[in-house]
């Protein structure tokens, strides 16, 4: 379950959630000289709890539970968004009829009036909610990634052309010569030999390092081609994209220096 799917529009889902829940305690209906009970009292008021509130309950919980279910997943031939508008209308539409039907001799309580107005925002957020940006935005804001310092370093000095989120960076075994980091897009240093800028293909120049984050478990690969992850990459941790080999495959380092292959690109978030 990752939080950061939920937009604005769940943030009024679950805000309309809770001031229906608070207006069903207070007096549906209200007399002078009197107090009336709550829509808790079926004796009283009948179908008002079940059409009204319940409902409207019911509603909220499947187009929540639809932001952390795949699309795929059906009830019936549909949805769980889709069970969830309908519900949130037919909540909105008893609780408008109750306005309406209010006894002669009684006045609409807080109760009446406040489940109107949830349900009303809950169908409207319902309908619309996907198709207006205010409400379509991130409820939870992306955190900004922060590059880690190299062992040894302190946070808030910048180590030039070291660390973990330096594009071009390299991670040397400890008690090693660093070796000077080459301009990004350029080649670096062969050696000896020229077979060994021929086994490690360069980037492409037009490759910029990004970070981002996987919506589900997704398993690192070494470069080496074995079958056998070598890490585990968890949602809410952030990334970085070192290189891209073909369209839908990346070169993804960890937090703790390890570089692999992400074979599954599908879904993933950029920072």
């Amino acid at each position: 379950m990752n939080i950061r799917s939920l937009t604005r529009g769940d943030g009024v889902v679950i805000g309309a959630a809770a001031l229906l829940f608070i207006a069903s305690f207070l007096d549906f209906y209200s007399a002078t000289g009197g107090d009336l009970p709550s829509a808790w009292d079926t004796d009283a008021y009948h179908l008002v709890l079940p059409s009204v509130f319940l409902i409207g309950f019911v509603a909220v919980g499947l187009l929540i539970a639809a932001r952390f279910q795949p699309e795929s997943r059906k009830v019936l031939g549909l949805p769980l968004s889709a069970w969830g508008t309908v519900l949130a209308v037919s909540a909105a539409w008893s609780a408008l009829w109750s306005l309406i039907t209010c006894p002669a001799l009684l006045d609409l309580g807080a109760g009446s009036i406040l489940a109107f107005l949830a349900t009303l925002a809950l169908a409207g957020v319902a309908l619309f909610g996907s198709k207006v940006p205010a409400l379509a935005g991130q409820l939870v804001p992306d955190p900004k990634p922060a590059a880690v310092p190299p062992y040894g370093g302190q946070p808030g000095q910048p180590q030039p052309g070291a660390g973990y989120g330096y594009p071009g960076a390299q991670q040397t075994p400890y008690g090693s010569t660093p070796q000077p980091v080459p301009p990004y897009g350029g080649t670096p240093n062969p050696g000896p030999g020229p077979q060994d800028s021929q086994q490690t293909p360069a980037p492409a120049a037009d490759f910029t390092p990004f970070w981002f984050a996987v919506p589900v478990a997704r398993p690192l690969y070494g470069e080496d081609g074995s079958p056998s992850p070598i890490a585990e990459l968890a949602p809410g941790t952030w990334y970085l994209a070192v290189e891209q080999r073909g369209a839908a495959t990346l070169i993804a380092q960890t937090q703790d220096g390890r570089r692999g292959v992400l074979n599954d690109t599908s879904g993933i978030q950029r920072g």
